[in-house]
């Protein structure tokens, strides 16, 4: 399983149920690329954020443990269920991409994290953990910088360290 997000200065991610910033470049070169015919998973709130629902082409899985239905999205009602679930597919193939409940639910269980850094602060009030400060997680790699709508954004590629050592 792998995280998937956009932080900003502060590893906020997001405002009123918002995505802090409008990142084109990185949602087709990175989001879209990354997570195109694989396995998603959100809780309801980000679901419902969706602009036009279900992600297409991608398995849409949605945490919620009132267990309501949505369009061409598979419900799991608690986290047994949905690694029960995912063990069907590769690690590799299975993306968490939101919200801040669901990512710090569910980070430890990541062996990956792609975090799109915006050189900014967004003024969120829900936060990523800052994987710079845990000792489990370590930066392997990060791609040069891209300007994104007027934004100086990076990938960095963050490693689980206390998965890979088991």
């Amino acid at each position: 399983m792998n995280a998937i997000v956009a932080v900003d200065k502060e590893w906020a991610i997001g405002k009123d149920n918002n995505l802090l910033f409008s990142l084109p470049l990185d949602l087709k070169d990175n989001f879209r690329k990354m997570t195109l015919n694989k396995v998603v998973i959100m809780g309801a709130n980000t679901f419902k954020s969706l602009p036009n629902g279900a992600l297409p082409k991608r398995i849409n899985i949605v945490l919620d443990s009132k267990g309501t239905q949505y369009d061409n999205a598979v419900t799991v009602t608690s986290l047994d269920e949905l690694l029960q679930y995912v063990s069907q597919y590769s690690t590799d193939d299975v993306f968490v991409c939101g919200g801040g409940v669901v990512y710090k639910l569910l980070l430890p269980y990541c062996h990956k994290a792609y975090v799109t850094k915006v050189d900014a602060v967004g003024n969120g009030t829900v936060f990523f953990p800052n994987l710079d400060d845990n000792k489990d997680w370590q930066c392997v790699s990060t791609l040069p910088t891209v300007i994104d709508n007027g934004y100086n954004t990076a990938v960095s590629v963050y490693v689980n360290n206390a998965l890979t050592e088991q």
